[in-house]
């Protein structure tokens, strides 16, 4: 498990790679996988470092930025680490939407803005515990 400090190193990272240039290429990034760190995304929402809630939206932003879905889970990556965290259901929910014009506009409770289309579906699948209809969004890269 790491250690708090390297999630202090992340947001660093984040931050440095997020600096005034939209999002960071975590699609080019292939550092070596540096192990897991104690940070879960809730089905509600919530990112939980070492289970206590991530109270500055700003960090929760920054974190989000470095996501990125590998075949073997969820990371939070930057040029130099690689650590896998927890996501209870999906990383983000929609949390506003606006009709603009014919197009649906969302945006994420991490500040995201998409418009669903081609590049963006909606997916409706069915839960199977509840029977109830459960909506997604692509946001991008997998996620």
């Amino acid at each position: 498990m790491a250690q708090s400090g390297t999630a202090d190193g992340l947001a660093a990272a984040a931050a440095a790679a997020q600096s005034g240039r939209g999002l960071p290429p975590v699609h080019l990034w292939h550092p070596a996988h540096c192990g897991d760190i104690d940070i879960r995304i809730r089905a509600d929402g919530v990112w939980m470092h070492e289970g206590s809630p991530i109270g500055r939206a700003e960090l929760v932003r920054l974190f989000s930025t470095i996501l990125r879905l590998d075949p073997d889970g969820y990371h939070l990556v930057t040029p130099a680490e690689k650590l896998r965290i927890r996501v209870e259901d999906l990383p983000f929910r929609a949390v506003l939407m606006r009709r603009e014009d014919d197009r649906l506009v969302f945006t994420t409770d991490v500040g995201d803005e998409v418009t669903a289309g081609t590049d963006h579906p909606v997916t409706v699948t069915i839960d199977a515990a509840t029977g109830e209809p459960r909506p997604a969004l692509h946001v991008r890269a997998g996620l």
